[in-house]
């Protein structure tokens, strides 16, 4: 991570090294905390922020779904985003809000905690790196389940739900793997570690349903939403193991990863990108650098640093 000169912070702009909690906070010992990931984009007219307003609706109810009163609202996270944005000078970045119960009592329970919001903004480049992007990466199956529905609130992009994804990803990685997939409690394809993901068999694109304990990824909407107005028929099903093996093409997304195409599944081949992999990713990555007007409207540009077209 590239350190950059400010951090929001419950409020105000901190120099970086300035945005600290203290050891006995809450969210640190329990996890309890919601996030988000977005991503900012520099554009013809200047930088845009993809689906800003979505991620923070969620972000709210991340939130809501963990029982944490947020003191600021969604328009005032967004005015945060832009502040930080234009105080880090940085046409192209990633942004990381996080909400946690901060310091107080050191019980499970958090009842009299305060609840601290900051963002954080810094480059970040390609998630699974540019030769994954261009050529595919190489997953594997978990041994460790997707947490249930009823378990955690899986609709929650919560902080203590991601020690799951941890686990995944670093056993796929020290087996010589870029990522991880995980299936359910009952053995139906969930996601990976960060990602959702989708999978192409016959012309017809599909993707593990909500009750598959997924989240409801933005990126994940974006990208049935093209496909369809593309033409492609797309199906939220449960999916088994064997659809990834048999699959005419796999990829995977999220804001972090943007369309990954995934070449290999538990050293079964699936191929090389396939052409409605690459058709998808190249109207996606069109979409999110303003190089295409189609889906223009999940483009947010802040008013003040619009440039004239």
């Amino acid at each position: 991570m590239r350190e950059t000169s400010k951090i929001w912070m419950n409020g105000e702009l901190v120099d970086w090294a300035d945005a600290t909690v203290h050891v006995g906070t809450h969210g640190l010992h329990y996890g309890s905390g919601v996030f988000e990931g977005i991503r900012a984009y520099d554009t013809e007219r200047g930088t845009a922020i993809f689906r800003l307003t979505e991620h923070m609706e969620r972000f709210a109810n991340s939130a809501k779904l963990l029982y944490l009163d947020l003191p600021y609202g969604v328009e005032e996270m967004k005015s945060a985003s832009w502040d930080l944005v234009g105080a880090n000078g940085l046409p192209e970045c990633y942004l990381r809000p996080i909400a946690f119960v901060g310091y107080g009592e050191l019980g499970v329970g958090s009842k009299g905690n305060p609840v601290e919001v900051a963002i954080m903004s810094w480059p970040w480049g390609t998630y699974l790196g540019e030769e994954g992007l261009r050529n595919g990466i190489r997953a594997k199956v978990s041994s460790w389940e997707r947490v249930g529905a009823n378990v955690i609130p899986h609709v929650a992009k919560a902080t203590g739900v991601y020690l799951n994804s941890m686990l995944a990803v670093g056993e796929a990685t020290r087996a010589g793997y870029e990522e991880a997939i995980l299936l359910t409690h009952d053995g139906y394809v969930a996601d990976g570690s960060g990602e959702n993901i989708f999978v192409v068999k016959d012309g017809v694109i599909a993707t593990p349903d909500l009750s598959a304990s997924i989240l409801p990824g933005i990126t994940r909407d974006t990208i049935i939403q093209i496909a369809q107005d593309l033409g492609y028929q797309v199906v939220e099903k449960q999916l088994i193991r064997t659809d990834l093996y048999l699959a005419d093409e796999l990829f995977m997304c999220g804001t972090a990863a943007e369309v990954t195409p995934i070449r290999e599944v538990d050293d079964h081949l699936v191929g090389p990108p396939g052409p409605v992999t690459l058709e998808l990713q190249q109207a996606y990555l069109d979409t999110v650098h303003g190089r295409s007007e189609r889906w223009s409207q999940w483009l947010e540009y802040a008013p003040s640093r619009t440039k004239a077209a």
